[in-house]
Formats: structure tokens, sequence, C-alpha cells
């Protein structure tokens, strides 16, 4: 396979039918990881989780609000720039397929299998629950919907609503996709070249986040990552999605983009000091209590988010586009880690907060068990085996394989 030079600013589109993207694998495969502190980090702050320390950190607080604005809307966008490299290989048909089984498929798995257990220990953790997990498991079949603080049912995705998003982005997003390939698509994509040809044109893609900021924002304002009530949020990460599809479909988008990277350095800047300084200049309260206020606040969030992804994605290409022998392995264990990642940490996080850890001891003892466990899991339960590399997503093992293994 050729790899497309992150210096090259001539590729051609028949080199973009023989190259791959492989700083967007090392990118996501960074991402995951930093979501498997961030979540950790989640039992020692003041915002809610369903493990939760008496002891929190301002510090991780600080840390958080910013990647918050920049870890998932960077997962969307690398899954839209996937979306056209699958497509580019197949069909609409072959893709829909491919999608079905590597997402809806370990979404539904996910919520009889890997969700359950996060629900019970919350229960135990908050009182509500004191007997064995045998004894728990059957609520899960009441389908009666898990609702934030441990109320309600224990029917939920939770983490996994990520990939549920990704899975209707992908049918949703299957017709405007096929006009893309047409003339007049094209002709569409000619125009948003124009525009990001221009000295930080790419910047001005963060117009359509803003206007469904405006249209959905006010009636949906709360992330619920619940689909029915969650439309602002949900048509967020499917622009996201569909930007990275666009960006992605142009090999002279790539150089262009890098090129320009450091106005996304710039810009992310200024809307980072912007987003830690107001409540500090104005206060939370003044903040909230005014609509106007709450919209500008709201659009220096979205500001941060895509020039950060932009910035990202720039010098992504710039430093990471290269093969390395590991990366096709981490590529494929990404995303079983991701699946698995937060079933761990809550387990764990539940045990460590019995102890007498404080913040930052609790927080490495958890985050570096929960990733000793989540790989050892990938590797001696899911990789090796046909029905869990299935059900976590992946390709099952071809009968070659299973001939070199038996060998």
């Amino acid at each position: 396979m050729v790899t497309a030079s992150a210096h090259s600013p001539t590729l051609t589109p028949s080199a973009l039918t023989a190259s791959r993207r492989y700083d967007l694998d090392w990118l996501r495969v960074f991402a995951i990881i930093t979501l498997l502190f961030y979540h950790t980090g989640m039992i020692y702050v003041s915002w809610g989780w369903h493990v939760q320390s008496k002891e929190t950190s301002p510090v991780f607080e600080l840390i958080m609000r910013w990647l918050h604005n920049w870890r998932m809307p960077l997962l969307f966008f690398i899954s839209g720039a996937g979306s056209f490299f699958a497509l580019r290989k197949g069909s609409f048909g072959k893709y829909a397929g491919e999608r079905f089984r590597r997402l809806f498929i370990p979404v539904v798995f996910g919520i009889f299998v890997i969700v359950p257990p996060q629900i019970y220990y919350e229960w135990l953790f908050r009182g509500r629950f004191t007997g064995s997990y045998t004894e728990f498991y059957p609520y899960v079949f009441q389908f009666e919907s898990y609702e934030d603080g441990g109320t309600g049912g224990a029917f939920s995705w939770h983490h996994l609503w990520f990939v549920a998003y990704l899975f209707h982005y992908a049918i949703l997003s299957i017709p405007l996709f096929w006009f893309l390939k047409t003339e007049r698509g094209q002709r569409l994509t000619d125009r948003i070249g124009g525009l990001i040809a221009r000295k930080g044109g790419a910047l001005w893609l963060v117009v359509p986040l803003l206007v469904n900021d405006v249209a959905l924002g006010g009636l949906f304002p709360d992330e619920t990552h619940a689909l029915t009530d969650d439309w602002a949020y949900f048509m967020k990460n499917m622009i996201l999605f569909w930007l990275g599809y666009v960006l992605i479909s142009r090999p002279n988008f790539w150089q262009i983009i890098t090129d320009q990277r450091r106005y996304f350095v710039v810009a992310t800047l200024i809307c980072t000091v912007i987003m830690y300084a107001a409540p500090v200049v104005l206060g939370y309260d003044r903040i909230d209590g005014s609509v106007l206020l709450t919209t500008l606040y709201s659009f220096v969030k979205l500001g941060l988010t895509w020039f950060s992804v932009l910035m990202t994605v720039a010098y992504g290409y710039r430093y990471l586009n290269v093969n390395r022998p590991i990366l096709a392995h981490l590529t494929e264990a990404v995303y079983p880690f991701y699946i698995l990642h937060q079933t761990v940490i809550v387990i764990i996080g539940y045990y460590v907060l019995k102890t007498s850890l404080g913040v930052y001891d609790g927080f490495l003892v958890v985050s570096l068990s929960s990733f000793i466990v989540s790989v050892a899991m990938y590797l001696l339960l899911i990789r090796p085996f046909s029905l869990p590399r299935v059900l976590f997503g992946m390709k099952a093992r071809s009968v070659r394989q299973l001939n070199e293994k038996a060998a």
C-alpha cells in the first residue's frame, strides 16, 4: 500500500485510490486512550458520575472542560473520514452491511452484556441494591430506561451511545454521500475547496455548527446521549462526521489544511482563553442568566471544538502519516478496548473508592489498572476467538488464520 506523503501537495485522484491516512489511525488510538483517562477523571470531579469520590480535583475539572470539547468531536470527524475510505472501496450496500456488523451488533451486545455491570456497581455504590449480580441482572429485561444518578431502570447503552450515534450517522448519511459523488456534489466540494484555500478559510466551516446551535440549542440544551431528546448534540456531531468525509475526500485538501495549521493553533488558543476567562470575569450565574451571553459562550466552545479538531488533524498529517508494524495491531485493538474500558473503570473504581487512596494516587491506580485489565481482556478473551471478535465489531478469523493457529 502506498502512503500519501505528509509533505506532498500534488497528490492526484489516482494516488488517493491507493493511499491510507495513517495519521488518522494514530489519532484514533490516541483519542480513545485519552478517553480512558478522561472517564477515570470523572470519578474525581464534581459533575456526577456512576461512582464518585467525595474528594474532587479542580485541576482535573479544568483539564477535562477542554478535553470535553475536543475528544468526541475528533472521533466523529475521523469516523466521517473513515466512511469516505470505506465507500471508496465498495458499494453503499456493502457499506451499510459493514456498519451494521461493526456498529449495530456491538451496541446490542453491549446493552445486555457490557453495560449492566456498570449499572449494578452504581446501584451498589448508591445503596440502591445489595444483592448479587445474578439477582440484579433480570432488571435489564424489564427494559426500563436508566436515568442519570442511578435512578430509573437498568436498560441503557451508557458509553456505547457513541457507537449507536455512529450507526445512525452512517445510515442516514448514505443519501448525502451518494449526492457528493454526483457532478452537483463535486461542484459543492469544489466550492468548499475554494473556501478552505483562503488563509484560514477552513475556520469558516464552523458556521454550520453555529447555525445548528441557534436552531436547536435552545430547544435541546442538554447533552443527554439518549438520541430522542438530544437533537442539538446529535446534529452537531453529525455535521462533524460530514465535515470529516468532505475534507478527506480530496488529497489537495489535506495539504491545504496542513499548511494552514498555525491559523488553527491561534484560533484554538483564543477560544481556550475566552472559555476559561469568561466565567472568571462574568461568573457562570451571569452567563446562564443571559440568552445572549449563553449563546456567545456556546459559540466560543463550538469554535474551540472545530478549531482544535482542525489543528489536531493538520499536525497529525504533518507528523504522523507514517506506518509502523504496531499500528495495524493498535487499530484492530482500539475498538474493543473502547467498548470494554468504561465498565472496567467503574468496577475497579468502586473498589478503589473503598480504600484510603486520595484523588491523585487513586486516579493513577484506577486508570493504569483499568488500562492493563482492558488490554488483557482483549488479548486473552476477544482477539483469539471468532465469536467475541464479531460481538466486539471485529472481523471473524479467516480459515487461513484458524489453520495457522492449529498448526
